[in-house]
């Protein structure tokens, strides 16, 4: 807290107040010899009267004139306090979240809150807690992020946003696409389910850059979720990270799951789901080579925990850059000495012209 005054210069007023006022109070000179009065033979009499009450107040009137004009100039002076706080200036980051939506992401091999939830799932939700913050995860609330969402093809789901809550509401329409049958039980999306089981690695990258390229931020990073090997697309895993590289961009890859035999849930014609097994193929060395590749780092993340610890390690490689500034806020008091001149003059004015009102 502190105390000043915006325009002290206005209290240099005071001095040419004070001589003008003290000039009225006690006049001198030829103004003090012309000034009428009433001539009495002889005033040694009035000497021995008692002062009376009145006569004290009247002789304060000088005063109060005195102190409406300092209240005035101290108003002019625009007396305020301020308190100073810290005020955060950020350089944000533009992040591209590019996570698989293939069939492999059904496997239940996560855990969340003691119960098993499949990788689509698992990924959603420290996703969130990454962008939001939990206590564990700091947020990042000044950095711009977008959502693109991969099987067989790469689809911008949200461009980069500081609108963190719309971005959360879109994550959440990510799903895996379900097979639909008829009443005959036959597979009437035969082809996108096909489509969505395959995983095009290389233009999901490419999609990724081309959302990044253009951002204003001058750290612009990807952070790439896969739990397969590249079966589709038009362009390969190396056409997208020469691409990413061209750009400046940095490519974080995280493997999820491993390979292997792991439990995959399968819906029926029926409507039946059913558990069965099903091998998982995860490319962990096109990963780390896209990673090496833009300067950025591979992780796997084989359960729920990995996967916090991967987004922990990526939050603390990847700051947003903070300058501190100081700044106050001012709280305005020059409405107190205003009002109290308005009120000294208004008492001055009414006691003139009343009670202690001079005649000639």
């Amino acid at each position: 807290m502190n105390f000043e005054f915006h325009s002290p210069l206005w209290l240099l007023l005071l001095i040419p107040w004070t001589i003008a006022v003290l000039s009225f109070a006690f006049p001198f000179g030829k103004r003090q010899q012309s000034r009428s009065a009433i001539l009495f033979p002889d005033v040694s009499s009035l000497r021995d009267l008692p002062v009376t009450f009145a006569l004290r107040i009247k002789r304060l009137l000088p005063l109060v004139l005195f102190l409406a004009g300092v209240c005035a100039i101290v108003a002019l002076a625009r007396p305020r306090q301020g308190e100073e706080e810290f005020r955060v200036q950020t350089e944000g980051i533009a992040i591209e979240m590019v996570v698989d939506r293939s069939g492999s992401m059904r496997a239940l091999d996560f855990k969340i809150n003691g119960r098993q939830v499949n990788r689509l799932d698992a990924i959603k939700d420290v996703f969130k807690r990454f962008v939001i913050g939990d206590g564990v995860l700091e947020g990042r609330p000044n950095d711009n992020i977008g959502l693109i969402s991969f099987g067989g093809y790469a689809e911008d789901r949200c461009p980069l946003t500081l609108d963190h809550d719309a971005l959360i509401s879109v994550l959440n329409e990510v799903n895996i696409s379900d097979p639909i049958y008829d009443d005959r039980g036959r597979l009437l999306n035969e082809h996108l389910v096909q489509e969505e089981n395959s995983t095009a690695i290389g233009d999901a990258l490419a999609e990724g850059v081309e959302r990044l390229r253009n951002a204003e931020e001058k750290s612009k990073i990807m952070i790439f979720l896969s739990d397969g090997e590249q079966t589709a697309g038009e362009l390969t895993p190396e056409q997208g990270t020469a691409l990413a590289k061209k750009y400046g961009i940095k490519v974080y890859t995280i493997g999820i799951g491993s390979n292997g035999m792991t439990d995959v849930p399968v819906m029926l014609s029926n409507g039946r789901v059913i558990m069965q097994k099903g091998i998982m193929r995860l490319d962990e060395q096109t990963l780390k080579n896209i990673a090496k590749e833009t300067g950025g780092v591979y992780f796997n993340a084989k359960s729920t925990k990995a996967l916090e610890q991967v987004y922990q390690a990526i939050d603390k490689l990847e700051k947003s850059k903070i300058e501190g500034q100081m700044y106050t806020h001012y709280k305005e008091w020059y409405p107190v000495p205003l009002w109290a001149s308005l009120i000294l003059i208004l008492a001055y004015v009414l006691l003139t012209t009343t009670r202690f009102r001079s005649l000639p």
